[in-house]
């Protein structure tokens, strides 16, 4: 793979996560025909994938220690690769639970806009209409489309510690989403509200309050019962205060620096997960989040013009944008591919797809920096043999 061809994907992917010691088994891809090959376009390169997948053998050049791919559309292939945990070496679960990180944010948006469609939610009203008592002054001119599509200029806030080793340690700290919104907000704005577009959490757990403030409900509840149930999306919930993944999941792991000056990976598998909240907290499979994409873009989510908020970028007076209302967008094999990734520790997860749903991807990938600057060479190797190189290359 061309060199800058790698670099250019990798930072769109990483633009879009705000966020080994032994050979590893790998189980096998099932690629599944349902029509002829001449009744449509050719289908995934199965072995380019086997042999993306099957990187994780070796976690050290992988930087992954298991990988779950979903491809769909004109064609379809399934593939599992890597292990369950390192301490027993068991083959990865196809079925697997895992930290879907800022993919959350898709059911964010989705559930704000299915109360924009009962007009409950007006996406062109102020924030602080809604929380009048939560969003100063200086924040008073931000819409509800704006903290949605990252054009908000509210800054991140803050958290305790500077690198991994104190995040570690504070794995387990709860995090109130009003304490956070009132960090940030205590803060100068970055820029104008729709000026520039910088990708960040805080938009969406504004928008995690609102939800709440609309229909007097929890965030959570309401995710499940405008999506999660009608899709029966079985395995798919929100942790809360519970660092736990519950039910069938594959062990995340990080690098930290050991004590002899080396690298050594710790399970980070049981990690709170509050800090993200609406924003990215969500635990689900690839099964289920292939059905949801496959919904969302076949308008079985949201309907009509305000689905079209999800496809549409905004106009901004300074600088490209990059992200919809809930996703983002990437040129890649001469194709729009729509969609959203997400990273927490030990897990890296994504779903897309071209508007037309010839092609779709639901990938996790055990990831062993998966918040680190730059993106996975096995997400990457993925994204590429799915959808081609990215258009400008």
């Amino acid at each position: 793979m061309k060199a800058r061809t790698r670099t250019v994907l990798a930072a769109a992917l990483v633009l879009g996560l705000a966020g080994g010691p032994t050979v590893l088994p790998a189980a096998a891809g099932t690629p599944v025909a349902d029509a002829p090959a001449a009744a449509r376009p050719s289908g995934p390169d199965a072995a380019a994938l086997r042999a993306a997948i099957d990187a994780v053998r070796d976690p050290a050049t992988a930087r992954a220690t298991a990988a779950l791919v979903r491809v769909g559309g004109d064609g379809q292939w399934r593939g599992s690769a890597g292990v369950h945990d390192l301490r027993t070496g068991r083959p990865a679960d196809p079925a697997g639970r895992f930290r879907a990180g800022s993919v959350t944010k898709v059911f964010t948006a989705a559930t704000v806009l299915h109360l924009a469609a009962e007009q409950r939610i007006d996406l062109d009203r102020t924030a602080r209409s809604y929380l009048p008592e939560l969003i100063p002054m200086a924040y008073a001119d931000v819409t509800v489309r704006q903290l949605l599509n990252h054009t908000s200029g509210i800054p991140a806030p803050d958290f305790e510690g500077n690198d991994v080793e104190d995040w570690y340690e504070n794995r387990f700290d709860l995090h109130d989403p009003r304490d956070m919104v009132r960090s940030a907000t205590s803060k100068p704005r970055e820029f104008a509200p729709g000026e520039q577009q910088h990708y960040l959490n805080i938009g969406y757990t504004i928008a995690g309050l609102l939800i709440e403030r609309v229909t007097g409900d929890t965030y959570e509840n309401q995710v499940a019962r405008r999506i999660l149930r009608p899709l029966g999306l079985q395995d798919t919930y929100h942790p809360g205060a519970d660092p736990r993944i519950h039910g069938r999941h594959n062990h995340g792991y990080q690098v930290f620096a050991s004590a002899d000056g080396g690298e050594e990976l710790r399970d980070v598998s049981v990690w709170g997960t509050t800090d993200g909240w609406a924003a990215g907290d969500i635990i689900s499979t690839t099964a289920d989040l292939e059905r949801f994409t496959r919904a969302l873009f076949g308008g079985r989510v949201v309907r009509g013009p305000l689905l079209e908020e999800m496809f549409t970028l905004p106009r901004l007076r300074k600088g490209t944008a990059n992200h919809s209302v809930g996703m983002s967008r990437w040129r890649l094999g001469g194709h729009e591919v729509w969609g959203k990734t997400g990273g927490r520790w030990g897990y890296n997860a994504g779903i897309g797809g071209t508007r037309d749903l010839s092609r779709t991807l639901v990938y996790s990938i055990n990831s062993t920096d998966a918040k680190g600057r730059d993106a996975n060479p096995v997400v990457t190797n993925v994204v590429l043999t799915t959808f081609g190189t990215p258009d400008d290359q």
